[in-house]
């Protein structure tokens, strides 16, 4: 990593920076960042199968993968991939958002009926979720946003424990007590493709005031 950074014209970039925060020095930082900090890997790879998944989920570390993929047209190149912590840089990178990254508590779920019945309010949980590796130790509580016709979130709930789900690279996230209900947080009528296909981040206080969707995130 020193070298990357001597070799990219990093380095002085870096050490400015470094000075304004706990660190004494870039090698006082690489140790605690080799030596304090818990482990965790991203696996870059065309295209992800359940057999990655499987290893990656015998790995006590955190993991996260990410598709990358390449084509050529002639002399040019198009990449195909999502970015890293995708959902918590659109926080971030949003200009009228007033919730930042280290606020990031709670994590909304699209849920059917079936599922929210038996799982959510049944059993206390919620499992086969995808979540971001860096939000692991973050993520307090879980929301859940009943697609069509209800197309709102009605309920959450206080994280007890995030595990691994079965032999892939998912999770299962386990609840303290039994889901609250809430009064609903409606889909906004007048904006598309703002309902979750996939988990989503906010902050619990932020989504107890919402009053519509777009308020939550």
């Amino acid at each position: 990593m020193y070298e990357h950074l001597v070799a990219t014209g990093q380095l002085a970039f870096a050490e400015e920076k470094i000075t304004h925060s706990r660190y004494r020095n870039i090698d006082d930082f690489l140790e605690s960042l080799i030596f304090e900090k818990p482990v965790a890997a991203i696996v870059v790879i065309d295209q992800s199968t359940p057999e990655l998944e499987n290893v990656l989920s015998q790995l006590t570390m955190d993991t996260d993968i990410i598709e990358f993929q390449a084509f050529r047209l002639g002399d040019e190149f198009i990449y195909k991939y999502t970015p890293f912590n995708a959902e918590i840089r659109e926080v971030s990178e949003n200009q009228a958002a007033t919730l930042r990254p280290e606020e990031l508590n709670t994590v909304v779920v699209p849920a059917r009926e079936e599922g929210f019945e038996k799982e959510f309010l049944g059993n206390h949980c919620w499992f086969a979720i995808r979540i971001n590796a860096s939000m692991i130790d973050k993520l307090k509580y879980i929301a859940a946003y009943q697609v069509a016709p209800v197309s709102a979130i009605t309920h959450y709930a206080e994280i007890v424990s995030i595990e691994k789900w079965e032999d892939t690279n998912k999770y299962i996230l386990k609840f303290k007590d039994a889901a609250k209900a809430i009064t609903p947080i409606p889909l906004d009528r007048d904006k598309k493709g703002l309902a979750p296909q996939a988990p989503r981040y906010t902050s619990l206080d932020r989504l107890i005031k919402a009053k519509k969707l777009s308020q939550v995130f």
